[in-house]
């Protein structure tokens, strides 16, 4: 149809379009300015002054003027009584030429000496070879080359079809708006809104009020919208909802979308919501919808609420497809499944999923903090399929006072708890009573059974060795050291306190006055104690230390029945209370410590 139009002919000069030609030539000096301009429209103060493309500059249109030519028509009347100075014509059809414009109607009003006409009736506007408007009344200004076409007004070009009721066209701007409602439509997306300016030759449009796009993948709503019909990306610059439905849903003030190819780029805190309970949110987000994953730069969030477990860093990827993610600056995971939140952190954060069970990965710097357990080691892994966590690279784990560490350990997970801890190889438990004192167990293997979060018991065996600081349950003062050594030791508690504890028969052990031990004789081999690398808070998961994390900070020279307690020891002591008092030991009436032996 457009191809037909370009190639019209236009039909000879009639007799009566020859005479007006001439009378134009003569008014064309003294032409005035257009009659009831509009230059945009009402409330457009209220658009971003930015987005708005401007009218051309008054001055320039007063130099680029040039006289409206009737072309053709059938018969010219004039009525000076009801239409003075206008020349009332008729045709099949009524031709008008305007610089590289021809106008069509049926019939129409001529004001030469104002340089512009009313046209009524199938009006039809063809600009060059690409721009036809069509509709039922036209008001055209000449000198400002504003065309105001009322009522089934249709704006074509190569890219998009333009409806509305109402549509002001200023030629020398190159741009159309309408205020009364319009919809644009090209071969991928439907726009509709209240109000609306198009440049059909920049292809640029401007929506504001109640925008929809209309996608046959999704849907768009928003307060203020940009789209070009040749790029078909839609510009962010509002309050902005895309919906794929019973996909995703994208909440974002500012950034684009590429309709053709479903990418975008989405700034300023946008949500992404996935209909599986997965959400990504950050500064900006670039998401590719039919390749169907998300990258995340700057504060990202990535949260499975079903999981409930949300991974943060300032890198941030997904896939949808295969649901593998990864974090990196600043990577940190939060597990909130439970009443006490685990915050974990580390260099590089992965997670994946095969057809059934989830892979969560941590590399490098792994330290994690909840109130009632903190770690750290050189990487972590943990599989669903038999809800494992496994902490490799110098691996310890703290629980209050308790220290536990070994070549590798392992925690298994029952119910989003810890069910048991096992540690094989380099075990080393560490409990501190005070700053000259620690009770210590090691062995070839150790595990540690929990309940509720409490620990309940604990296993050593192979070559297992224990010192320990047994105390005077009366007046709760340390009363010697015991060394024992066995082939599996059993430890039951009750409240983090020891309650029994029962060696194999063929064990030995020697109780020492206290002070008779001095140095490394009152240290198991290879002991390290690391309190200023305990995570006390969540944020001291982010402080880095040295990698030779089993290097000890204790004093081993340091005689243990010269050491005098530490002031704050005292204060700590005497906010805890006292403990419970326990079974005896070696034949007397004697309690372990008060915060029991290394319970992880």
């Amino acid at each position: 149809m457009r191809k037909e139009r370009q190639q019209r002919t236009y039909p000879a000069w009639s007799k009566h379009t020859a005479i007006v030609g001439v009378l134009s030539l003569f008014v064309a000096a003294s032409a005035q300015a257009g009659r009831d301009s509009l230059a945009l429209a009402p409330d457009s103060s209220a658009v971003p002054a930015d987005t708005l493309a401007q009218p051309a500059d008054t001055a320039r249109r007063a130099e680029k003027t040039t006289v409206i030519y009737l072309e053709k028509s059938d018969a010219i009347h004039f009525d000076q009584k009801r239409l003075p100075g206008a020349q009332i014509i008729k045709g099949n059809p009524v031709r008008f030429r305007h610089d590289n414009a021809v106008m069509y109607c049926d019939s129409a009003y001529l004001w030469s000496k104002k340089n512009s006409f009313d046209a009524f009736g199938h009006v039809r506007i063809i600009e060059g070879d690409s721009i036809f408007i069509y509709g039922d009344l036209l008001f055209y200004d000449g000198n400002t080359r504003l065309a105001r076409m009322r009522h089934n007004v249709r704006m074509e070009n190569d890219e998009a079809v333009l409806t509305t009721d109402s549509l002001n066209y200023d030629r020398a701007a190159d741009l159309a708006y309408y205020y009364t409602g319009g919809k644009l439509q090209d071969d991928q997306n439907t726009l509709t809104s209240v109000w609306g300016q198009y440049g059909p030759n920049t292809k640029q449009a401007l929506f504001r009020d109640r925008v929809h796009l209309l996608n046959e993948s999704f849907t768009m709503d928003a307060d203020t919208l940009t789209y070009n019909t040749e790029t078909k990306i839609a510009g962010i610059v509002g309050d902005t909802h895309i919906i794929y439905d019973g996909e995703t849903d994208i909440y974002s003030t500012h950034g684009w979308y590429d309709t053709d190819r479903e990418q975008s780029m989405l700034l300023d805190r946008s949500l992404i919501v996935h209909a599986d309970g997965k959400t990504v949110t950050g500064d900006t987000l670039f998401y590719d919808k039919g390749r169907q994953y998300v990258e995340g730069f700057s504060r990202v969030a990535m949260s499975d609420t079903v999981q409930q477990v949300t991974l943060h860093g300032h890198y941030v990827f997904y896939n949808e497809a295969t649901e593998y993610g990864l974090a990196t600056d600043s990577a940190m995971l939060v597990d909130w499944s439970t009443q006490d939140s685990l915050f974990m952190h580390a260099d590089t954060m992965t997670v994946s999923k095969d057809s059934v069970y989830n892979l969560a990965k941590a590399y490098y710097n792994v330290r994690f903090y909840r109130v009632d357990l903190q770690g750290a080691c050189d990487s972590l892994v943990y599989r669903s399929r038999d809800s494992v966590a496994t902490l490799y690279g110098q691996p310890v784990v703290w629980s209050g006072a308790n220290q536990l560490s070994g070549d590798s350990i392992q925690a298994y997970v029952r119910n989003q708890t810890i069910d048991h801890i096992h540690v094989s190889t380099g075990t080393l438990a560490v409990q501190r009573y005070d700053s000259a004192h620690y009770n210590q167990v090691s062995g070839k293997e150790l595990t540690a059974f929990m309940a509720d979060g409490e620990l309940y018991r604990v296993e050593v065996s192979g070559n297992a060795e224990t010192i320990y600081y047994p105390v005077d349950e009366q007046d709760t003062t340390i009363i010697g050291l015991n060394k024992t050594q066995s082939s599996y030791v059993n430890m039951f508690f009750e409240e983090q306190q020891i309650r029994r504890i029962v060696l194999t028969a063929a064990s030995s052990g020697t109780m020492y006055p206290l002070g008779e031990l001095t140095g490394d004789d009152v240290y198991l081999n290879g002991f390290f104690w690391l309190d200023e690398q305990q995570p006390k808070r969540r944020e001291d998961i982010f402080l880095v230390f040295p990698r030779n994390r089993h290097a000890s900070t204790v004093v081993h020279s340091q005689s243990a029945a010269s050491a005098s307690r530490p002031e704050e020891d005292e204060a700590a002591e005497g906010e805890e209370g006292d403990a419970e008092t326990s079974p005896q030991a070696s034949g007397r009436n004697v309690r372990p410590p008060r915060n029991a032996p290394p319970a992880k």
